[in-house]
């Protein structure tokens, strides 16, 4: 039986957490972008599977909603709901700090992530231009955001 868990993202797991990043994007995260995020008070968690990284998520609360900034899985874990359970386990944290929704970016290209926000009810509310970079020049932002109440909370 696997032990699972998800704790607070720390110092000490930053190494490990930009390890994944690295894998996972071409334009990744670095353990400054990370260590940076835990300084400024940023909600980061890491979920453990048998004391090994899966998965983690920074959110950054402004005013009544939070900002899901990162949530990204390990490249051999992926599609096995892993990253929904993390989502959804940081729904029900908004949820519970009081916050009204969650916004988030997705880029157009990555469908994966986009066919999980849009199952778990986030809606397009926008388009930032050139927000990511790309292979070639950038590439736009769909902006996403999900209302809590709209789950009859």
């Amino acid at each position: 039986m696997s032990i699972f868990s998800i704790k607070a993202m720390t110092e000490a797991d930053l190494a490990a957490v930009a390890e994944v990043e690295q894998v996972i994007y071409e334009f990744p995260w670095t353990e400054r972008n990370f260590g940076d995020s835990l300084r400024a008070g940023y909600d980061a968690h890491c979920m453990w599977i048998d004391h090994q990284l899966a998965a983690y998520l920074v959110m950054m609360r402004v005013v009544d909603e939070y900002h899901l900034l990162n949530l990204s899985v390990r490249a051999d874990l992926q599609g096995h709901g892993y990253g929904r359970h993390l989502l959804q386990w940081g729904i029900g944290r908004a949820k519970g700090a009081g916050m009204d929704g969650m916004l988030l970016e997705v880029r157009p290209s990555n469908v994966a992530a986009k066919t999980l926000y849009e199952t778990e009810g986030f809606k397009l509310i926008g388009v930032r231009k050139n927000y990511y970079p790309a292979r070639e020049g950038r590439e736009d932002a769909l902006v996403l955001f999900k209302r809590f109440q709209d789950m009859g909370m």
